[in-house]
């Protein structure tokens, strides 16, 4: 079966940087289902490990988010089975989505939305589920347009994550919510995404959110460059507020935030898979959650482009232009051809 794997680490520019090979088909055991692949997406974690995670010449394959039909059914299965269309983020510590066929845990997988085709459906495990885990689970905002009444800042609102979890905020809670972005399609971006404001990531925040009436944000979610933005944070976060972060925030100074008794809350989608978590099933009632919601209209797929189908020089470009930090919403490759 066809596949996309990287030897070694190059630039996304370089031909060699990720390659079409073939492998063989695995087989669905235990808990696994083998799914057919008809989407994947490119996400920051991918470039990140294709330019830092030196697989010293063996061939490996990224893809986190995969979205398509299972095939096959591992015998201690319950959840799906053959024919089920299905979406979900895999797990770092596997084999990724850029492949024919994947070994998936059935845990950490989500029926597909109906009324969403597969690259539509496809932009939004990952994404979802580092949005709705850092909202609800880590910082513990409450459901309900009427129950929390707080304010969050969201820092990179233009991403993927960005851009679901301004949905998700707007549209599940009753969040006050200001996001970031630097040009003015970003800025309509994130208005069509909910936004209650926008100010620009580029200039200081809090002159910004004066003159929007806000004197303090009582929510920030560090979604990208969070490192560049710590100082200004720690300035206009509110006391007792919450801090969430998916960066590396590299150098970051805690003492800033003790005065204000701010807790910070770190969110890796991966972890409940990584270490086998005795709640790792959330993930498969999250997913399925948020299909119902897509169903329903609250939310919506945050594709942007389809760069192609999946292969090698496809992914190449959706890997270059994610790691240009000028991606808006989701890329997506669709089908092997």
């Amino acid at each position: 079966m066809r596949a996309v794997a990287y030897t070694r680490c190059l630039p996304a520019e370089e031909h060699d940087a990720l390659v079409d090979i073939e492998i063989d088909r695995p087989a669905a055991v235990g808990l696994d289902l083998l799914v057919e692949v008809r989407s994947v997406s490119v996400n920051p974690v991918d470039v990140k490990r294709r330019a830092k995670d030196d697989p010293g010449g063996e061939a490996r394959i990224l893809g986190y988010d995969g979205a398509g039909v299972v095939v096959e059914a591992g015998a201690q299965t319950s959840l799906f089975q053959p024919g089920d269309e299905v979406c979900y983020a895999g797990s770092i510590a596997r084999s990724g989505t850029n492949v024919q066929f994947h070994l998936v845990d059935e845990r950490i997988v989500g029926r597909k939305p109906r009324n969403l085709s597969f690259a539509e459906a496809v932009a939004l495990p990952l994404t979802t589920l580092t949005a709705w885990e850092l909202l609800f689970e880590r910082i513990g905002v409450k459901q309900g347009v009427d129950v929390d009444r707080r304010s969050v800042l969201i820092i990179g609102g233009t991403g993927g994550v960005g851009s679901i979890a301004v949905q998700i905020a707007r549209r599940l809670t009753g969040l006050t919510v200001i996001a970031t972005a630097s040009r003015h399609s970003t800025r309509a971006w994130c208005l069509s995404q909910g936004a209650h404001y926008v100010i620009d990531r580029s200039r200081p925040f809090e002159p910004q959110l004066d003159a929007i009436g806000i004197a303090s944000v009582d929510i920030v979610l560090g979604l990208a460059g969070s490192d560049r933005h710590l100082p200004q944070i720690a300035q206009m976060i509110s006391p007792q507020g919450r801090l969430g972060l998916i960066d590396d925030a590299k150098g970051f100074d805690f003492g800033a935030f003790k005065a204000k008794s701010v807790s910070i809350h770190w969110e890796f989608m991966f972890t409940r898979a990584l270490f086998g978590t005795p709640d790792v099933m959330k993930q498969h009632l999250i997913l399925n959650e948020a299909a119902a919601l897509f169903e329903g209209g609250t939310l919506r797929s945050t594709l942007t482009e389809i760069a192609g189908p999946i292969d090698a020089g496809h992914l190449r470009k959706a890997h270059a232009i994610v790691e240009s930090g000028r991606a808006t919403g989701k890329i997506v490759l669709d089908g092997f051809r």
